[in-house]
């Protein structure tokens, strides 16, 4: 299995923490791709990272907007 590169670009906000374990939202560039919106979990301590998703500028706009009209 290939080895996985990350960079994070711009730290955003924690979302939530449980134990060591945090969920955030970061600016993350993977694999030395462009760097997107990026919402997972974050184990810092361990260097371990949980399953998340990515957006692009385009989706992260519609999710806000989608989060605007909820909230």
């Amino acid at each position: 299995m290939a080895e996985i590169k990350y960079e994070i670009v711009e730290k955003i906000a924690v979302l939530s923490e449980r134990g060591d374990w945090t969920k955030e939202l970061n600016k993350v560039s993977w694999n030395l791709r462009a760097a997107k919106y990026d919402i997972r979990d974050w184990n810092h301590e361990e260097g371990k990272v949980g399953k998340g998703t990515t957006l692009s500028d385009e989706e992260a706009k519609t999710l806000k907007e989608a989060l605007d009209k909820i909230f």
